[in-house]
């Protein structure tokens, strides 16, 4: 996706926000979660979200054996392509290194979560100081405002230019191999997405009648940003941060793959179980399979759930 069609996306989701509530007077969450509750994608993506989160939670207290466990090297034999499969006592089979298969899938859910879910954040508070920033200076705060939102936002576009993946991987190297240096990594280049959304989803609040309303009875103006028009915007936000999970799951486990994760590989994290098994392709091609399809399956549902909250809060598809 070119940067003016990245710019042109966020701008459609951030006129969301100005959406008031329906004829019957409910107001946009409870009209929007409505929606989504008979949405069947969205029903089904919850439904797969809540199975990888209860995984991630609970999982790694009743996985069989320990993931880092070694028990059953004597029976890999790598020089004669012998890695032994599944069997009812390892369900996924062995790794290269003779550890159980399952339990370091299981385990590596939590992983997989967690650095989503940091990275998601940061991105999140980051983009919303700025975006947040150069919105209600925008709106609120005139020629001298404007100014601010200009160098804001000069900033922020140069960044959303640059591609993603190529923006992480240079973060990822100037810091190091690490677990902390992958959530960073993806948190940065989620930042210019959330800011560039919440300033248009500001800017769009801004001419609102509250706001004038407010304005005219002589209510400051950052108390009108932060008390009213902050809130009523941060609709397609959490909206683009649902998205954005499922893509910062993918994005950390590229980084991952590429050797930017953690250096430790007897932790296990999906991504870097991946980087672990490609050199074994030919002998054991299921040790690429299970992580892959766990990242694929966790981002089809973070990316079905968002798509559905999309659609709940656009007044184009209301009926």
């Amino acid at each position: 996706m070119t940067p003016k069609a990245k710019k042109q996306r966020l701008d459609r989701l951030a006129e969301l926000a100005a959406v008031h509530a329906d004829e019957k007077g409910r107001s946009l969450w409870a009209e929007a979660f409505r929606r989504v509750r008979r949405n069947p994608a969205a029903v089904v993506g919850a439904i797969i979200l809540l199975i990888f989160v209860l995984v991630a939670i609970i999982g790694p207290f009743l996985v069989p054996y320990s993931p880092t466990s070694t028990a059953w090297a004597d029976q890999v034999k790598e020089g004669q392509n012998i890695i032994p499969g599944p069997s009812s006592e390892h369900w996924f089979g062995l790794d290269h290194n003779g550890r159980d298969e399952f339990s370091r899938v299981i385990v590596g859910a939590r992983q997989t979560l967690l650095v989503g879910v940091v990275a998601t954040s940061l991105g999140l508070l980051v983009g919303c100081l700025l975006g947040g920033l150069a919105g209600s200076a925008y709106a609120l705060g005139g020629r001298r405002g404007r100014q601010i939102d200009n160098a804001i936002m000069r900033v922020v576009d140069m960044l959303l230019a640059m591609p993603s993946l190529l923006l992480a991987v240079s973060v990822a190297a100037l810091l190091g191999p690490s677990l902390i240096t992958v959530m960073i990594a993806v948190g940065v280049i989620s930042v210019p997405v959330f800011a560039r959304l919440l300033r248009g989803s500001m800017i769009a609040q801004g001419h609102s009648e509250y706001v004038t309303a407010a304005t005219a009875l002589g209510v400051r103006r950052g108390r009108i940003a932060v008390a009213h028009v902050l809130p009523n915007s941060l609709a397609p936000v959490l909206v683009q941060a649902t998205l954005t999970l499922a893509t910062a799951i993918i994005e950390a486990a590229a980084l991952s793959f590429l050797g930017l994760g953690n250096p430790d590989p007897a932790v296990p994290e999906w991504g870097v179980m991946l980087t672990d098994a490609l050199t074994r392709l030919e002998v054991a091609p299921r040790l690429t399979i299970y992580p892959a399809v766990g990242i694929i399956i966790t981002a089809f549902g973070f990316t079905l759930l968002g798509e559905a909250m999309r659609e709940a809060l656009d007044p184009k598809l209301r009926k």
